[in-house]
């Protein structure tokens, strides 16, 4: 039987201790920030061995990463927002719902669209990270355009990301993510908290 990870307090947030099964609010969860991007690994500091599922939320004109490639599937889902796709060169725009599914070797970036933030769910294998073969930050004239390519082709992320400040733990921000009803009223024994009332 696979045992419940716990949800360790932290100055932050909670961020899940063992490698148990747990049920995380992204609300109450531990984030990242740096301006202009929010993100939210839901490992904490123990990564998943085997898939990473981390949520963005990005500010118009910014970007998700460095225009890359994995040797790892990377697949991505808008969940509001809008967004503009960078993909072998190629330009997409990116509305809610939209799925972007990128095999390996995929070279591709997500930005934020100029109206309003978007928030992105990211899904990534992770047989190859942390290996010399992982992948590359490549170069690519649309990606170079938007401020996220590099001139020269590296491997190094130190290199890739020079003068990007670092990204500081915080507690989430009321307004990164949409404010449903469902969540509003839902309480962690899986009920409502107060029934819905006419006007909410």
């Amino acid at each position: 039987m696979v045992p419940e990870a716990p949800l360790e307090e932290t100055d932050h947030g909670l961020v899940p201790s063992g490698d148990g099964w747990f049920v995380l609010n992204a609300r109450e969860a531990r984030w990242r920030h740096r301006e202009g991007i929010s993100g939210l690994l839901f490992d904490g500091d123990t990564e998943f061995p085997q898939v990473g599922i981390n949520l963005f939320v990005l500010a118009p004109g910014m970007r998700m990463a460095m225009y890359h490639r994995e040797a790892d599937q990377e697949d991505f889902l808008v969940l509001a927002g809008e967004a503009l796709l960078i993909v072998e060169g190629e330009e997409r725009p990116l509305v809610q719902w939209d799925f972007v599914h990128c095999p390996p070797g995929t070279s591709h970036t997500i930005i934020g669209a100029e109206k309003t933030p978007c928030v992105v769910l990211a899904v990534g294998a992770r047989e190859h990270q942390g290996t010399a073969g992982w992948g590359a930050y490549t170069v690519d004239e649309a990606a170079l355009r938007h401020g996220v390519g590099v001139e020269q082709e590296t491997t190094d992320e130190e290199v890739a990301y020079a003068g990007t400040p670092p990204s500081e733990p915080t507690r989430y921000r009321e307004g990164w993510l949409p404010t449903t009803k469902t969540a509003a009223n839902h309480n962690r024994s899986g009920g409502e908290s107060r029934p819905a009332e006419a006007g909410d």
